[in-house]
């Protein structure tokens, strides 16, 4: 079809017909906020490089998490800042932790918000890795145990569900297998099965005080330059008891987000981190963008792209937008 028997305008004149034939619908059901537990009472602590987002006690976690649910969001994705840290990350898989004492605390208070939980012990360790050190490397199959205590640890506490975010080998099939052994076998896992190491994660590594001690995370994340290798981490953790897979970042991967939905049958979801965060809201600071307008945007291109899910740091202010 050619101009002038086609006129693409005739169906974008109108915002009635606009809304019929929109092709992508973005919902607050597609959403998730990550949130960040430290202990004491009646903390808020400002994460200068994350405009709108506190380090928060688990009084005003609570708060949070019941604004979510009430702007029409279903989950929320606790982290945890331990007082304390150790070559083992004991903290992460201690009953009486922070993000277990958040967990109780949250499903206690607004039982109708799903709780998921990042399992992982960079936060956790006195050297910043997402595993235990053994002669200066990450020992893969030594962490294997830890995460899956980290996992079980939630599950006990309430948790909904797991998210493996460590990025080792055989973790799915680790923590699948412990939690089934201990009659949590109706817990998913949503695995960061397609995590690459990017600069895009600058800011959560202030917020989560988990940056590593010496090295970087290469050897376990992956490379972005790859994107035949994001359908082999998937198929490997599907294979092992995922139930949805993720990809971090969202936006400079949406090709990898639309190639596993069109090669894999599970849910996606898709991270748009904390740098995608604080970049728009630092361009608005400087009076260069909206960033109203550019995170509805994103979030719309995300799912475009085909992410079912999607961890936004602007899930509350997004899903008012969308509702209101």
């Amino acid at each position: 079809m050619l101009f002038p028997d086609f006129r693409g305008r005739r169906m974008r004149a109108n915002p009635n017909f606009r809304r019929m034939i929109r092709e992508t619908r973005l919902s607050s059901d597609n959403l998730i906020l990550p949130l960040f537990a430290v202990e004491g009472k009646s903390v808020k602590t400002p994460i200068q490089s994350m405009p709108g987002h506190f380090q928060l006690s688990i009084d005003y976690i609570v708060k949070e998490a019941q604004k979510a649910k009430d702007a029409g969001i279903p989950a929320v994705i606790l982290f945890g800042i331990p007082e304390s840290k150790d070559p083992l990350a004991t903290t992460a898989y201690a009953a009486d932790s922070i993000v277990q004492k958040a967990i109780q605390a949250v499903k206690e208070q607004v039982p109708e918000l799903c709780v998921i939980t990042d399992v992982c012990l960079c936060a956790y360790t006195d050297h910043g890795h997402c595993g235990v050190i053994d002669n200066g490397e990450v020992d893969n199959d030594a962490s294997l145990d830890l995460l899956a205590k980290t996992a079980l640890s939630h599950a006990r506490a309430g948790a909904d569900m797991v998210a493996p975010s460590d990025m080792m080998d055989g973790r799915v099939a680790e923590i699948r297998q412990t939690l089934d052994e201990d009659g949590f076998s109706d817990i998913p896992i949503m695995s960061y099965a397609v995590k690459y190491s990017s600069a895009f994660y600058g800011p959560f590594r202030d917020a989560a005080e988990s940056a590593p001690q010496f090295g970087d995370r290469k050897t376990y994340q992956m490379d972005p330059a790859n994107a035949n290798e994001a359908i082999r981490e998937a198929t490997m953790d599907i294979e092992e008891g995922a139930d949805i897979i993720m990809v971090k970042p969202a936006l400079s991967y949406l090709d990898i987000i639309y190639r596993l939905k069109e090669e894999i049958d599970l849910p996606i979801a898709a991270y748009n981190v904390s740098g995608e965060y604080s970049i728009m809201m630092a361009g608005e600071m400087m009076g260069w963008v909206d960033a109203k307008a550019l995170i509805m945007e994103t979030l719309l291109s995300i799912k475009r792209a085909g992410a079912d899910l999607i961890i936004t740091y602007s899930a509350v202010d997004a899903a008012r937008e969308l509702n209101h």
